[in-house]
């Protein structure tokens, strides 16, 4: 069943319901959105999973890299990579049933990693 799922949405069309989902993000969202780069992983890497202790890769549907703007400051140090958002194709596709389960959890994912982009914590996160 698991494949059967994945084949049925491609590469492309995943990366199109990222941007979807994006694109309705309230403006206050869309706005913190014009500075973040988001990317479609394929699955959470190896390292990552072991830096945040995760047990599995169906744990982790996204993360956010990058400084929060709680902890920016007017005296950034240089070549600092610009935040970024991943988004993981495989975790998500397993978790959702159809395309608009989809749509709804990369919005929710986006939503918290933006989360984290403004400094909350994964408890004071809404999802």
């Amino acid at each position: 069943m698991e494949m059967a799922r994945r084949d049925r949405i491609s590469s492309e069309a995943f990366a199109q319901l990222v941007q979807q989902a994006i694109a309705d993000l309230p403006p206050p969202y869309a706005k913190l959105m014009e500075t973040i780069a988001v990317v479609v992983e394929e699955e959470p890497p190896e390292e990552v999973l072991r830096d945040l202790d995760l047990d599995s890769e169906d744990d982790l549907l996204g993360l956010y890299q990058g400084q929060s703007l709680a902890a920016d400051s007017f005296f950034r140090s240089g070549g600092e990579s610009p935040p970024q958002i991943s988004i993981y194709r495989g975790p998500i596709l397993r978790l959702c049933e159809s395309p608009e389960e989809v749509v709804q959890e990369v919005y929710d994912t986006v939503v918290h990693e933006l989360g984290h982009h403004v400094g909350l914590d994964d408890d004071d996160m809404p999802y």
